[in-house]
């Protein structure tokens, strides 16, 4: 069975726009956070690999000066590797959503990218009448998330 197209909310441009704006800590802290809530669907179909969750981790450690940008960089490769050796697209999408969360350490537009695979992760997991209000929900949830400033953006989450 073909994988369904994706279809995004118009909120992602309100989002592009309003990423443009916040400077690069609060945009890996977004980051992280939009990617920690799709980690389970990586972890349920690949429950022995960590390659994901560690690149949310390195995310976060950049973020609090724990680990350099090339340490984070690595776990960010690593995590695209896991989410080319998925056999299912919405594992995948969530293992790329935490890629770029740790690639934005590199890259401040990474940010944007974990979001939108993010999204892709629900739209993927969910049945196929409830992806539209599952897409817009995530959406808004990420809007109001970088709208507040990631103001816990300087606390280590686990």
């Amino acid at each position: 069975m073909a994988k369904p197209e994706f279809k995004d909310a118009p909120l992602r441009r309100e989002i592009e726009n309003l990423a443009k704006q916040q400077d690069h800590h609060t945009l890996a802290c977004w980051a992280a956070e939009c990617a920690a809530r799709v980690l389970h669907i990586f972890e349920k179909k690949k429950t022995e690999d960590l390659r994901a969750r560690d690149a949310i981790d390195a995310g976060r450690g950049w973020i609090c000066g724990e680990i350099t940008m090339v340490d984070a960089r690595k776990a960010a490769f690593a995590a695209h590797t896991a989410a080319r050796e998925a056999d299912n697209v919405a594992a995948s999408a969530a293992s790329r959503a935490a890629g770029h969360a740790a690639a934005t350490a590199h890259v401040k537009g990474h940010a944007v990218h974990a979001a939108t695979y993010a999204v892709k992760a629900i739209f993927y997991a969910c049945l196929m009448e409830e992806q539209e209000r599952r897409v817009l929900e995530e959406r808004t949830w990420q809007y109001q998330y970088l709208l507040g400033g990631c103001s816990d953006h300087g606390e280590r989450k686990r």
